[in-house]
């Protein structure tokens, strides 16, 4: 069994200080259809998510993917290469924008991310933007041209699972949270997602299931 375990500490200048993005990847028999990781969450069946409404706001979806229910449904594959669980963008694109709304503003404690496929469709590499919707220039559905963070949105996390060497394969879970407090107060979460590998027509990532926590009352 071989787990490889990356805890990545970020503090580019678009993040808040406290924002920690911690990945753990599963690697040769490790991953099992439970996505158990060292310090990752296995994904939720009951979190702000589920009931969210999801919205597709640039890019196009891979026909043979069920399409954004895939991220929320609380299912995840039962092996390493099953389009008909997974969302990914249509190949040879560059990626896609897509919206969760979670009905109203909530303090969020965690955003967390899972993948799994045996090649370059494993890797995660988004961004993720939030809003309370109540910014004067706040654009609900900013295009691929449109910066989120000219339009009320702003940066949560960068999040970019490749290895630096190696094979891409395998299980990833991600999980951004903030060290300290809260990563904010939001009701709508943008994420901007993007091709793993530009020489590869198929690079586009197999996104099994994304779960979103609210914070504890009191938090």
């Amino acid at each position: 069994m071989k787990h490889i375990l990356l805890a990545l500490f970020l503090a580019a200048a678009p993040l808040r200080a406290g924002v920690t993005i911690v990945v753990d990847r599963n690697m040769g028999d490790a991953p099992t259809p439970e996505f158990r990781f060292e310090r990752v969450p296995p994904p939720s069946h009951d979190d702000a998510a589920t009931t969210a409404k999801l919205d597709l706001i640039a890019g196009r979806i891979d026909g043979n993917s069920p399409g954004l229910a895939a991220i929320t449904d609380g299912r995840v594959p039962g092996d390493w290469d099953e389009p008909q669980s997974n969302l990914f963008f249509a190949p040879g694109t560059w990626g896609g924008r897509f919206r969760i709304d979670l009905g109203n503003a909530a303090p969020i404690a965690e955003i967390n991310s899972y993948s799994w496929h045996p090649g370059s469709r494993a890797p995660q590499l988004y961004k993720v933007y939030g809003s309370d919707g109540t910014d004067s220039n706040f654009n609900a559905a900013p295009g691929s041209r449109i910066d989120p963070t000219t339009a009320g949105w702003k940066l949560i996390a960068f999040v970019d699972t490749r290895p630096r060497e190696g094979e891409p394969g395998g299980q990833y879970g991600v999980s951004i949270r903030d060290s300290a407090t809260i990563l904010g107060r939001y009701r709508y979460l943008l994420f901007d997602c993007f091709e793993t590998e530009g020489d590869d027509d198929w690079s586009n990532t197999f996104f099994s299931e994304i779960d979103v926590r609210r914070a504890r009352p009191g938090a």
